[in-house]
């Protein structure tokens, strides 16, 4: 019958991939390409945006064929994205001004420390939800208009337009028709008040950023046009778009406040639904839009770390422990214990809570016992260390309205049952393993069939989840917080001082 799949660009830091779903959520086909990644300087992370597009076409159109489908048999076409990661293209041409500056990317720290004494993180964080970091788009577009010879010119001409990655495909794939995107890319732009849901006038000022540069802001599952039918061999309607981590959201079902997600991808990041209202963290976390439907916004506050399943990545590729990444398993079982061994994976600085662009990875307490077992060990116990800093900023940001008993896990590095069972110990927590680990691309998919009236509400998505395993904690709970206070000194010997208190000046506007 037509109409009877839905469909899900799934474009990462890694990868790009196109996943075809039936109607019940069960994957039917797929197609994957590699992303280059560019590292022209120290600290600096690039991606080719004209590569992204030709592997987007590519996975599409094997996804397809892989299905025996064709474009009439897709109800909907749902995008979701690596967030932050920033282009800016000619509207003419569609050309990009420059590579993709990737959220990783770090060259705005300097950029960001000034902005962070003229206005401080206290005025961007009751307006965006965000602190000032390199992470976020907002830096990365003032960077290329300041640095990409005529492009302040061009934007102020209105001849540039600005996208996240969801916001470049769909342009692209509606030839040029549609320039928009979702409220939860929006949210980590550093220039979008989440509480009015509008572009923020004062910041655009202060950053100097023309508003015809950016696009139009629309709900999570929404009218996004249909892709040029010379593409696929058919129109296909675009109904949903939500950055990775917020359609991880809807993939999992955490629809009711106080539910948590975290999925381990090349970061890690965690999400707790705090339904309608915009919880402003006193914790160094963020406030973001968790999902927009029919105009209004769900929230969420989120602990971003940016290396997770990237330290297993340089265990096998730096170091050249391991084959492949899933023989670290096997390694952590090998050994008792870490030895004392603590890997600190600041590679690209430390995320939430701490927010140091300028921190950088060590390892610490090497023996002579020390061996390469030790530091794989150390690697892998650092995501749940990590996860546990952002679960107790957020238990303090939401006191007694955090009394959390699960965390629902997703990811590539879910499938790794030895780091599953280590951070339900240092959580304290039930984790709960989906049947269907894709839910990254699902939950963009579900946004497509949500828009498309496919479901009629977030219930019907709900019931497409189903648990594959619950890890519950063990083990001495003394023992596991004695390991985590070594994880909390080895990140205080990392630490700068980036955010020393400067009294900030403020926008000058009180709200």
């Amino acid at each position: 019958m037509p109409g009877q799949y839905l469909l899900a660009i799934d474009q990462g830091t890694t990868s790009t991939r196109a996943i075809v779903f039936g109607i019940d959520g069960a994957p039917v086909a797929s197609a994957q390409v590699e992303l280059k990644q560019y590292y022209p300087q120290p600290g600096w992370v690039e991606h080719d945006a004209e590569e992204i597009w030709s592997a987007t076409l590519s996975v599409v159109r094997r996804a397809l064929a892989n299905a025996r489908l064709t474009a009439g048999d897709i109800a909907a076409l749902g995008i979701t994205n690596q967030r932050e990661t920033t282009v800016i293209w000619d509207r003419a041409t569609g050309k990009p001004i420059h590579h993709a500056l990737v959220w990783q990317d770090r060259r705005t720290a300097d950029w960001c420390r000034r902005m962070l004494k003229e206005i401080g993180d206290a005025e961007l964080g009751k307006r965006t939800g965000l602190l000032f970091d390199a992470y976020f788009s907002g830096s990365k577009i003032a960077w290329l208009l300041e640095n990409v010879e005529g492009a302040r010119a061009a934007a102020a001409a209105g001849r540039l337009a600005f996208g996240t990655i969801d916001t470049f495909l769909l342009w692209r794939l509606t030839g040029g028709k549609v320039h928009a995107t979702d409220a939860t890319n929006a949210a980590r732009t550093m220039i979008f008040d989440i509480g009015r849901q509008k572009w923020d006038e004062d910041l655009l000022k202060a950053f100097e950023i023309p508003v015809s540069l950016l696009p139009d802001v629309r709900d999570s599952a929404a009218d996004f046009g249909s892709s040029d039918a010379a593409l696929f061999g058919g129109p296909i309607a675009i109904r949903g778009i939500a950055g990775d981590q917020q359609a991880a959201t809807v993939g999992q079902a955490c629809f009711t406040p106080g539910m948590v997600k975290s999925t381990y991808g090349t970061g890690c990041f965690v999400l707790l639904n705090t339904g309608a209202k915009f919880v402003r963290s006193k914790n160094r976390l963020l406030s973001t839009v968790a999902y927009r439907l029919k105009g209004k916004a769900t929230y969420a506050l989120e602990g971003s770390i940016f290396i997770s399943g990237a330290v297993v990545q340089w265990v096998r590729d730096g170091l050249k422990a391991v084959a492949k990444a899933s023989d670290s398993e096997a390694i952590a079982r090998s050994i008792p214990d870490n030895g004392g061994v603590y890997l600190v994976p600041a590679f690209t600085g430390l995320g939430a809570p701490w927010w140091d662009p300028d921190a950088r990875g060590a390892i610490f307490g090497l023996t002579r016992d020390s061996g390469l077992p030790q530091i794989v060990r150390a690697a892998l116990e650092s995501t749940a260390y990590q996860t546990r800093d952002l679960m107790g900023a957020m238990r303090a940001d939401m006191g007694p309205r955090a009394a959390l008993a699960k965390i629902r896990v997703d990811g590539g590095m879910v499938a790794n049952d030895w780091v599953m069972q280590f951070l339900a110990d240092q959580l304290g927590l039930e984790v709960d393993r989906p049947r269907v680990t894709e839910t990254t691309a699902w939950g963009a998919a579900a946004l497509a069939g949500l828009g498309a009236g496919v479901y009629s509400s977030v219930d019907d998505i709900a019931r497409a989840r189903q648990a594959d395993r619950l890890f519950a904690p063990q083990g001495d709970a003394a023992a596991n917080d004695k390991l985590y206070a070594a994880w909390r000194d080895a990140v205080a010997r990392v630490r700068s001082d980036f955010r020393a208190k400067t009294p900030p000046k403020g926008l000058g506007r009180k709200r």
